[in-house]
């Protein structure tokens, strides 16, 4: 089979690079993981494939660091092996819920360590770095210096002392920490008190590259395409004023440092991990440099929870501002906050997961997963309104004649003078206008909001004409109303193809359609303008497939047992972390 070639930026089209934050590889993916930084990203390429714009999504799992080293050492194995196991987890998870992504990579690639390596040697060159003696926390038990991952104690931040916070961040209150200023510290692995002792890093002058910094940020988000969370977290980091930030560690697992002094150090993970998104890029083409060195003709569109802000408005700007390239500029940076949950995600269909977590999606404030709000929502919006709009019509379509029209699409003789379809059909056209507008503005909760409202008009279309008594008292009105919805299902699945492609490939399967063949709504073929005519969506005389219900509802049993199961595998999980630990110890 002949490869594909890849998708590279062209001359006089829309290119757009999204990406989305990568996922610590040590971990099993979770609904906050999944909305924020995976599903929202995948959700705005897919909806710019359909605008038939030149798309290059790409992620990876962010692999090196102490939490990496550390999770291996407990678990008794390498932090290759660790990456591996992870990694293929990651992207089995991301297949699932269907994520289509054109390359998912891994920041242990020979392509992250030559990119990650000659940024360094330009920040050097140029004078962006100096060496510095720092204060770390040392475990003489361990007998090492220990990095932030490491490090665990209370929150010093005034109203917050979460007495849970790691060296590098705290959970609960966000802000970026260094271990030192931990009140009682802890060494993760042992457990005693570290000592605080002097040792030689390497920083980058953040300092020094204030006034780029700001004179970037000025200009990539003043057009007011960066979400105000965004806008919010770096205006505060800005405010307070920038320091010098280390960027070599201690740890063996990553990138190594290109300095004789330092060879025996690796780059900081916060140094190291963007990168990832451009080694991601390389090792899905090599001629990687015309998506990330192409500012006038490249949109970036960057996709994180809110505790990643700093590292893509302030960091990684402040690294490939000072190497003195020209790098493709920040356009849109959507951030979402905290989406907390109950418990786990399985035994229920991944277009149901992606509807319920873009329809909760946290743009503004955190937001809470409950089964009862999702069983409400797959019954009252997915089950009861766009599941029965779709299967009332087409199985009417099915229906033998002289009950319905034997599969086939009959003509609409009388749209074009028939009120009530003419009303509806402009109404859909200024919501289709509306949806358009949201998306493009990366609003992906309020397209998706616009998008069922046009299925709420399709029911009350459907409702009022009461085709049932037409069918047999006026057949040219009958045909009309039918022919106009049946455009309406194809014109739904298109639209939400974005939130839930797997429903998407369903609905053109019941109507005999090749998923390929939907509205492109590119400005350039005039797509977006047929949904005012949805009558001639699909031709008279096609004739369509067998239709199925769409979805089912979630009953209470259902919704106990998958709980059960949940924490049962929860236990198992902390026993064997447990059992983990103590031979770790005891080694």
């Amino acid at each position: 089979m002949a490869e594909t070639a890849a998708v590279l930026p062209v001359a006089g089209r829309r290119n757009v690079l999204v990406t989305s934050a990568l996922p610590c590889v040590n971990n099993v993916p979770h609904l906050g993981n999944l909305v924020g930084c995976v599903l929202s990203p995948d959700a705005f390429a897919r909806y710019c494939r359909l605008r038939g714009h030149n798309v290059l999504f790409v992620c990876g799992t962010d692999e090196y660091g102490a939490a990496t080293e550390a999770r291996a050492r407990r678990e008794g194995c390498s932090p290759r092996e660790i990456c591996d196991r992870y990694h293929a987890l990651h992207r089995e998870v991301y297949e699932w819920f269907g994520i289509s992504f054109d390359h998912f990579g891994r920041t242990s690639s020979p392509q992250q360590t030559e990119i990650c390596q000659d940024i360094f040697r330009r920040l050097l060159e140029n004078n962006w770095l100096s060496e510095k003696t720092i204060q770390q926390l040392y475990c003489s038990s361990c007998q090492k210096f220990l990095e932030d991952r490491l490090v665990e104690g209370s929150c010093p931040v005034e109203g917050c002392g979460h007495n849970s916070a790691r060296g590098d961040r705290c959970e609960k209150c966000g802000e970026l920490l260094d271990s030192v200023e931990l009140i009682d510290p802890k060494c993760e692995v042992c457990r005693s008190t570290p000592c605080v002792r002097d040792i030689d890093d390497l920083l980058l002058e953040l300092p020094l590259l204030k006034e780029k910094l700001e004179s970037y940020i000025d200009g990539a988000s003043g057009d007011g395409s960066w979400s105000q969370n965004a806008v919010h977290v770096t205006n505060a980091w800005l405010k307070g004023g920038l320091k010098p930030r280390c960027i070599t560690r201690g740890l063996k697992w990553g990138v190594p440092v290109l300095h004789d002094k330092y060879k025996d150090k690796v780059f900081y993970a916060w140094f190291d991990a963007p990168i990832g998104y451009i080694s991601a890029t390389a090792c899905y083409t090599p001629e990687w440099e015309k998506w990330w060195k192409n500012p006038e003709n490249v949109e970036l569109y960057q996709f994180m929870g809110k505790d990643d802000v700093p590292f893509h408005t302030i960091m990684f700007p402040s690294v490939l501002l000072g190497t003195g390239e020209n790098w493709t500029s920040l356009k849109t940076i959507s951030v979402t906050e905290y989406l907390k949950y109950e418990s786990g995600i399985q035994n229920i269909p991944p277009e149901v997961w992606r509807y319920y977590l873009l329809t909760n999606r946290p743009e503004a404030s955190d937001t809470q997963f409950t089964w009862t709000d999702l069983q409400a929502k797959l019954r009252n919006e997915l089950v009861k309104k766009l599941g029965n709009f779709i299967n009332r019509v087409l199985s009417f379509i099915v229906k033998p004649e002289g009950a319905g029209y034997g599969s086939i699409i009959p003509p609409a003789t009388n749209a074009e003078s028939h009120p009530r379809t003419q009303a509806f059909s402009e109404t859909v056209g200024k919501l289709v206008d509306q949806y358009i507008d949201a998306m493009d503005k990366v609003k992906l909760k309020q397209g998706l909001k616009i998008a069922m409202a046009i299925c709420s008009e399709g029911n009350a279309y459907l409702q009022q004409s009461q085709f049932w008594k037409l069918y047999k008292q006026d057949p040219p009105c009958c045909t009309t109303v039918i022919k106009t919805s049946v455009g309406l299902v194809y014109l739904l699945a298109c639209l939400l193809e974005p939130f839930m492609p797997s429903f998407s490939k369903e609905v053109l399967q019941q109507l005999n359609l090749c998923p390929e063949e939907h509205l492109s709504f590119c400005d350039e073929k005039g797509d977006k303008y047929k949904a005012k005519r949805l009558w001639d969506l699909i031709p008279s005389g096609h004739r369509i497939g067998k239709p199925a219900p769409l979805f089912k509802g979630l009953d209470d049993n259902t919704v106990k047992g998958i709980k059960i199961k949940i924490a049962s595998s929860q236990a198992e999980r902390r026993f064997k972390l447990l059992h983990n630990w103590k031979t770790t110890l005891s080694s």
